[in-house]
């Protein structure tokens, strides 16, 4: 049986404070965002049932992953899994992932697996690209692996453009700045039953956003609809370029 799995946003970065700071390469976190960590592991509901943590190999959402399942990771022996196919949508600097041996050598004291990072993760092209189709199909490819998990509650950090691709959810994606998700905002899914490795949004999760739950016919239909979908929207993304490249 598929996992379900814990989608959160990273912390406030220091890109997120101005655009000025989206030349920024690989940023950390601020101040305010670490303190948003310390909130969402007090408020988060599943830590007793997490066995798994994975986060994009960027600085901000390795640090998000650490700082706010601290607890999971000591008392569990977890490390931060780092999954390539998590990173962010745009190829702004802020947006660009550190070489390998870098962030080896910046995480080396802490619980990081970093073995999945390859030398060109951060290149930006091929499988890496901006363009709408190779995001798209990197997402599908992050849901494949994460589907393929032994563990059955997992923690994935990311970002909140690649979230809408990820989901195939693009309700509310002008919430913010580039993306519906919140710094810190968690959602909960299960996989589709289908083998197509669609998201369905729990119905605690669905609860939790005052939304009501999806019955049966809601959730065929869903996953009827879900690749159509995201499919025009990753047209209309590679038109719009400010939204491919958008700040999480």
């Amino acid at each position: 049986m598929a996992p379900t799995i814990h989608l959160i946003r990273h912390a406030q970065g220091y890109h997120n404070l101005n655009i000025a700071n989206h030349a920024l390469h690989d940023p950390v976190l601020t101040t305010f965002g670490k303190e948003q960590c310390a909130t969402l592991q007090a408020n988060f509901p599943h830590h007793k049932e997490i066995d798994a943590v994975v986060a994009s190999p960027l600085r901000r959402t390795l640090q998000t992953a650490l700082y706010s399942f601290d607890n999971d990771i000591k008392t569990k022996k977890l490390k931060v899994i780092g999954m390539p196919e998590l990173q962010e949508t745009s190829d702004l600097p802020c947006d660009t992932g550190s070489d390998p041996e870098e962030l080896k050598r910046d995480f080396a004291d802490l619980p990081v697996d970093l073995s999945a990072v390859g030398k060109d993760w951060n290149s930006k092209r091929g499988i890496w690209a901006t363009g709408a189709d190779p995001i798209r199909a990197r997402a599908k490819v992050a849901r494949t692996k994460l589907a393929a998990f032994k563990e059955k509650n997992i923690v994935v950090v990311t970002h909140g453009g690649f979230l809408h691709f990820l989901t195939e959810d693009w309700s509310d994606s002008g919430r913010f700045f580039g993306t519906g998700w919140a710094n810190t905002e968690y959602r909960s899914y299960n996989f589709s039953d289908d083998g197509e490795c669609h998201l369905i949004e729990t119905a605690e999760s669905r609860e939790r956003r005052h939304l009501k739950p999806l019955d049966h016919n809601d959730m065929e239909q869903l996953k009827r609809t879900k690749s159509h979908e995201a499919a025009e929207q990753a047209q209309k993304d590679a038109v719009v370029k400010p939204v491919v490249h958008a700040k999480a």
